[in-house]
């Protein structure tokens, strides 16, 4: 039977709390999946793009491929909390990729966002408006239905450093989280994370596999 892949009520402004985040990390990556990332353009009259996150990577403080793994840094002292913002930093000279903090306050672990899929703006009866058209955000146009990878991801949605901190549990803030629809059960796939060179058998990356809604999963 095919996953639904958009919410009912919940394409309203509404946010995960800062206690979804608040866990330990591998849980919380398996949990954000289906979940939808909101990013609000510049321009407050356009309407927010929305994503269903189906693919993520989880990152531990005693995980030798974390940027905790050390200890605080200038760069990942962020990671040690508190849950729920956004960690965001940039690799290779010209990707940024986006991370959700995670557990308790003191604890090092963020969840690396690795795939999206771009959702249908909502019709004026799921936003509770009066039934009318609404014209698709900028952002979804620019993306497509599907984006995976960190950094081409961050590039199309204009993440960049300036979101470093921002907090995701905030329906006020230009990126935050919202409720989405977990998936099926059987639905998701665990892997070894990919592009690290340390703790690579970890299975810590999740993915949604959309096979099981007619689509295809890039393993």
């Amino acid at each position: 039977m095919p996953r639904p892949s958009v919410i009912k009520s919940a394409q309203s402004d509404a946010s995960l709390p800062a206690s979804f985040f608040a866990r330990p990390t591998v849980e919380v990556a398996q949990s954000l999946l289906g979940q939808h990332l909101v990013r609000r353009p510049a321009d407050a009259q356009s309407t927010p793009g929305r994503y269903e996150i189906v693919e993520v990577e989880a990152y531990t403080q005693d995980d030798p491929a974390s940027h905790a793994f050390n200890g605080p840094s200038k760069r990942s002292s962020i990671m040690f909390g508190p849950p729920g913002h956004a960690y965001v930093y940039f690799i290779y000279g010209m990707y940024h990729c986006l991370n959700a903090v995670t557990e308790l306050d003191g604890v090092a672990g963020a969840v690396l966002i690795r795939g999206l899929r771009a959702l249908p703006p909502p019709t004026g009866e799921e936003a509770g408006l009066p039934s009318r058209k609404i014209e698709p955000s900028e952002l979804s146009q620019k993306i497509g239905p599907k984006l995976d990878g960190p950094g081409k991801l961050c590039r199309a949605l204009a993440i960049d450093l300036a979101h470093n901190g921002v907090a995701l549990f905030d329906h006020r803030s230009p990126l935050f989280i919202a409720p989405g629809v977990s998936p099926l059960p059987g639905t998701i796939i665990a892997t070894p994370r990919i592009g690290i060179s340390k703790a690579q058998d970890r299975p810590w990356r999740f993915i949604i596999d959309t096979r099981a809604g007619g689509g295809k999963t890039d393993r």
